[in-house]
């Protein structure tokens, strides 16, 4: 067996080589890595990594599933299992039940406080952001989507946010394979631009407009939760959040996260989303549409919604908002965004609620 003496001889012969790393050059590596995770597991490597992670610039976090902390009655607490095919194995949980059931009543034995387990596995993204303190570029992704829609409707949406909305573009329709040249051709030849007397009497514009309610309550119930991070972290220049599913992304650049710092954020009715003021929403719609690479689209849709203001000389905005909207999406869905900017706009106003 090696004595004291000998393992610090061996450590001094063969020295770490992550001291030989220069910190700034770490430090890029774990800006490019950026995942939390990832680089919570590097904090854990050595009280080096430990000191520099919390300085790294930008961060992503991934949530996997939304948990409910707070648990109304005993039975949220209780073990569920399937039922048994055997009596041995039944009796094996049982014990396995009567082991941890304490465990999970720690601190709650009267099953009225909060569950204990849940808040230490789980944790919320303003936890997980605790301990980085120099964040400027942050980017939160959901697990899903939160606008329902018909099986096989494609929705995408991007919002921009302040203090309140400043401006949302919603695309949708039903992705298909490109029609035969014939079938194409007579359909553009129906196509005057405008919409058809079906779309108003088959549901189609209750159906857009349902859309786009549901975009902005859901964006706006974003917005609202971020308040904890925004007010934790004020050296953020950039803030996007998205889902796993792409259906939709707030961001936030440096001037409405100083915006929204500075005006204080006024709740809706329900006190679980930001306000949303009155606004003009501007649909454009085709009922058949070619993108590249094969595709199309049916029922294509564009809504871009902004809010209403009496500034009569508002040329400046509007070049703004027109850039989002031709910026928003990529690929084929910048194509069919920049064909359905051509067509008729209609004109509907919202609101504030």
């Amino acid at each position: 067996m090696k004595s004291r003496s000998q393992i610090r001889a061996g450590r001094s012969r063969f020295p770490d080589q992550f001291d030989r790393i220069p910190d700034p050059l770490i430090l890029v590596i774990f800006n490019k890595l950026a995942d939390a995770r990832s680089l919570g597991r590097c904090a854990a490597v050595s009280r080096r990594f430990r000191s520099l992670v919390p300085l790294v610039d930008d961060v992503y976090v991934k949530i996997d599933r939304v948990v409910t902390v707070d648990g109304d009655s005993c039975r949220s607490l209780t073990l569920s299992f399937p039922r048994p095919r055997k009596c041995f194995s039944h009796f094996l949980k049982l014990m396995l039940f009567a082991i941890l059931r304490p465990i999970r009543n720690l601190h709650n034995p009267h099953c009225g406080g909060k569950r204990f387990l849940p808040q230490v596995s789980h944790r919320s993204p303003a936890q997980v952001l605790k301990n980085f303190r120099h964040v400027r570029r942050l980017r939160i992704e959901l697990p899903a989507g939160d606008v329902r829609t018909e099986d096989g409707v494609l929705l995408r949406w991007r919002a921009e946010f302040g203090s309140t909305l400043e401006s949302c573009v919603i695309l949708g329709g039903t992705p298909t394979d490109r029609l035969p040249p014939s079938s194409g051709r007579a359909g553009k030849a129906e196509d005057d631009g405008s919409m058809p007397e079906s779309f108003y009497t088959n549901g189609g514009l209750k159906l857009r407009v349902v859309w786009a309610i549901g975009t902005l309550i859901a964006a706006s119930t974003r917005h609202y939760l971020l308040q904890e991070i925004i007010e934790d972290h004020p050296t953020l220049e950039s803030l996007v959040l998205t889902d796993a599913d792409e259906q939709g992304t707030l961001s936030m650049g440096i001037e409405q996260l100083k915006e929204f710092r500075e005006k204080p954020l006024v709740a809706s009715a329900s006190s679980t989303r930001t306000h949303l003021p009155a606004s003009n929403m501007k649909l454009r719609y085709a009922p058949y549409l070619e993108l590249p690479e094969g595709m199309a689209m049916q029922g294509a849709t564009l809504v871009a919604i902004s809010p209403a203001t009496d500034d009569t000389d508002g040329n400046s905005g509007r070049e703004e908002c027109d850039s989002f909207i031709r910026g928003a999406f990529e690929g084929p869905l910048d194509a069919a965004v920049k064909s359905l900017v051509e067509r008729r706009i209609y004109l509907m106003e919202i609101n504030g609620f």
